[in-house]
């Protein structure tokens, strides 16, 4: 019991960081050179694997019980830290292509766009995946299904490889990496 109580105050506490680093925008973009320092790398795969059900259905029959449970949650930490990642890089890539929009360049300004709507998307996902994270260390073995997290992860990448070509000709593969 006094574990259960402690975990939803630290997901309530996560929530918490997050909805604030939301609200905030994420952090200044002084250079597009800095860009890539700022961004911090996102693992696609090991994060599907964390969330994927099949695995988690293979260790919940291959595991006792309380093995399970303990592997579960710490295969959800690990998932709650890359939606941290993940939403750290959309703030960044918000203002970035919030920057973008003001461009005199048509195809910079809606490239900008597309990436300000898939950076949106992925904080809003990424808010609602830790919910459902932090939900399932509580009460291991609820059904989750973050797994779309990560297709709005790979959208946002493409939005930011799409005004990296137009707006960092000799840079916009270097940023696009760092994702």
């Amino acid at each position: 019991m006094t574990l259960s109580v402690i975990l939803v105050v630290v997901a309530l506490c996560a929530l918490g960081f997050l909805f604030r680093v939301v609200r905030r925008g994420g952090l200044a973009i002084r250079q597009a050179g800095e860009l890539a320092e700022q961004l911090r790398p996102v693992d696609l795969e090991a994060f599907r694997n964390l969330v994927d059900m099949d695995e988690e259905e293979y260790l919940r029959l291959a595991l006792p019980t309380t093995a399970f449970r303990r592997v579960q949650r710490e295969r959800l930490r690990a998932a709650a830290e890359y939606v941290v990642c993940a939403a750290h890089n959309a703030g960044i890539l918000l203002r970035l292509g919030t920057l973008a929009v003001h461009s005199p360049d048509p195809r910079i300004a809606e490239a900008g766009r597309q990436l300000v709507d898939s950076a949106v998307s992925l904080r809003w996902n990424a808010l609602l995946a830790l919910g459902r994270l932090y939900g399932g260390m509580v009460f291991p073995g609820v059904p989750l299904s973050p797994a779309r997290l990560a297709d709005t992860y790979q959208q946002l990448s493409t939005s930011l490889n799409q005004l990296g070509r137009l707006q960092y000709p000799g840079r916009g593969a270097r940023i696009s990496a760092a994702l």
